[in-house]
């Protein structure tokens, strides 16, 4: 009986001391144009990962509804960590990012963590959108149309 109660006291000591801390992210969007289609929220945790034009690199991803031209997407579970957000207001809900015909500039809304305005100038890197994540957080982005 002693060495069940040993075992089951050190196995309680070892699994608390083995407990991830986790969080939650939650991205507000600022500056939608119209209510039209959903809006496409990517997470990112590594370098290299942005830009993704073709929705590939991501850590997470989901597609949220846009309600009086505000949208919102919460990712739960999250280990502490370095993370950038990349958002599209998908207007055809087709699930990618249109571009201008021949030209990369983008048709529909596009957005970044830490990011007002994007360029030639100001391209968007994970290394310029990523934000440490320590505790549970809100972020807003701004929807930016070229």
């Amino acid at each position: 009986m002693k060495i069940l109660l040993f075992l089951s006291l050190l196995f309680g000591v070892f699994t608390a001391n083995t407990k991830i801390d986790s969080y939650s992210l939650t991205i507000k969007t600022n500056g939608l144009e119209n209510s039209k289609g959903s809006v496409i929220v990517a997470l990112y945790n590594r370098e290299g990962s942005i830009p993704d034009q073709k929705l590939k690199k991501y850590y997470r991803k989901v597609n949220v509804p846009i309600i009086n031209k505000k949208a919102e997407a919460i990712f739960n579970n999250l280990p502490k960590g370095l993370y950038a957000v990349t958002l599209i207001h998908d207007e055809n809900k087709n699930e990618k990012l249109d571009t201008k015909f021949l030209l990369p500039l983008p048709k529909e809304g596009i957005g970044f963590s830490n990011y007002e305005d994007f360029g030639l100038s100001n391209r968007p890197s994970f290394n310029k959108a990523s934000f440490n994540l320590i505790k549970d957080t809100i972020i807003t982005i701004q929807v930016i149309y070229k």
